[in-house]
């Protein structure tokens, strides 16, 4: 991945936004979302419209010609393959405002939206990440979409602008009670980057750009904040920011296997217990089993020692050992797991317990699940089965010796 360029102080510039919007043919949605930018109760001289446009296309720049005189609109243009992370990073490198907010080419905002938030949110410097529902069509249109209409900026200026005076913001499901528990503990899984916003120096001092390995739809909005929040920026809710989700074209199937693809890539580059549960069983039921899951593959493992996959070559031939123990303090294989590899040859280890396995389907030779998968209660075990018989074309199961 790039890194963050490092120009001139965001608060020398003046601006309190810099709005950063990754774009390829979507000028029907990008039309409604500059109207709305265009109408904002904060002036016109205090934000900027970044757009990383990943084409040539005159009819994009006949759009950003309409709303010169209402908006002041960087572009960024390039003819790559379209990346949604490359579109947003073209983007954010010439960003100059106090605040970046990502935004998406169909979320338009109501009228006072950038005033309320930089005034309730960062109008005193606050170094924190707020994140706005999204309401409307992801919630309600969950099939497939050959042909969106996008009505005009008027039809959804009315509603926005009775749920701003309203303070009553409801239809994103990630702000009800439900998923409350979740948040807290994996506040960064919940973020969107189609609406969302943090201090530009945060994002320039911790080079917080997008993974663009990410590969088609899927879960690099959540891996950018997972990021955000190692930086120890708190990850905020905001009740009263919210954008509408205009209607787009959407192919279910194919979104799914790209994400697929991705949640491995995710997994991966960063292998956690809260992720490979999340792949198992979604973030809600992870939030639930956590602690259960915790102390279960603890005593799995034994003192001292935590549960891994291992993988490498027995005799030359491709295997990959889930359940393997490890010593907690160094992550090293113990001997007894080490002796099942050949000497002398590179063994791949990654802290998981086999809920995932950054691992195509199929890709594995042979997957030994070792005696500590046994010892775990059979929701877990079965689950650690399943995703060792997706990943590897023979799986075979050793004996529970009660070895701790």
């Amino acid at each position: 991945m790039e890194h963050l360029d490092q120009p001139s102080d965001p608060a020398q510039s003046g601006l309190k936004f810099s709005i950063v919007i990754p774009h390829k043919q979507r000028l029907a949605t990008l039309r409604v979302v500059f109207a709305s930018l265009a109408e904002q109760t904060l002036g016109r001289e205090e934000f900027e419209v970044v757009v990383g446009a990943m084409e040539y296309s005159p009819e994009y720049v006949t759009l950003c010609r309409e709303f010169s005189d209402r908006l002041a609109v960087v572009s960024v243009l390039t003819a790559e393959e379209w990346n949604v992370s490359r579109a947003r990073n073209l983007a954010i490198r010439h960003a100059s405002g106090q605040v970046l907010l990502l935004l998406d080419a169909d979320m338009a905002l109501p009228a006072n939206g950038l005033r309320d938030l930089y005034d309730r949110y960062f109008a005193h410097g606050q170094n924190i990440c707020v994140t706005g529902q999204a309401i409307g069509y992801h919630d309600v249109v969950e099939s497939d979409v050959a042909d969106a209409e996008v009505l005009s900026w008027d039809r959804y200026r009315d509603s926005m602008a009775a749920m701003e005076s309203s303070g009553q913001v409801h239809g994103d499901v990630r702000w009800t009670p439900e998923y409350a528990p979740a948040v807290a503990r994996f506040p960064w899984a919940f973020v969107g980057t189609g609406l969302v916003a943090l201090p530009l120096s945060v994002v320039r001092r911790h080079d917080l750009l997008l993974d663009e390995g990410f590969r088609g739809w899927g879960p690099e909005d959540q891996e950018w904040a997972f990021r955000v929040s190692r930086t120890g920026t708190p990850i905020v809710q905001a009740p009263r920011f919210f954008a509408v989700h205009l209607p787009h074209p959407r192919d279910v199937a194919a979104n799914g296997a790209t994400a697929w693809a991705n949640n491995r890539y995710y997994l991966a580059k960063w292998p956690r217990l809260d992720l490979e549960l999340a792949l198992a069983f979604g973030w809600l039921e992870a939030d639930r089993r956590y602690p259960e899951v915790e102390r279960e593959l603890a005593g799995a493992a034994g003192p001292g020692r935590s549960l891994a996959t291992c993988r490498g070559t027995a005799d030359g031939r491709d295997i990959l050992v889930v359940g393997a123990t490890v010593d907690t303090a160094t992550g090293a294989p113990e001997p007894e797991v080490a002796a099942l590899f050949d000497a002398h040859r590179p063994v791949q280890t990654y802290p998981l317990a086999g809920f995932g396995l950054p691992y195509p389907d199929d890709s594995v030779e042979e997957c030994r699940l070792l005696p500590p998968v046994g010892r775990l209660s059979p929701p877990y075990r079965e689950a650690i089965r399943r995703e060792a018989e997706r990943a590897a074309r023979k799986v075979v199961a050793a004996a529970d010796d009660d070895r701790r």
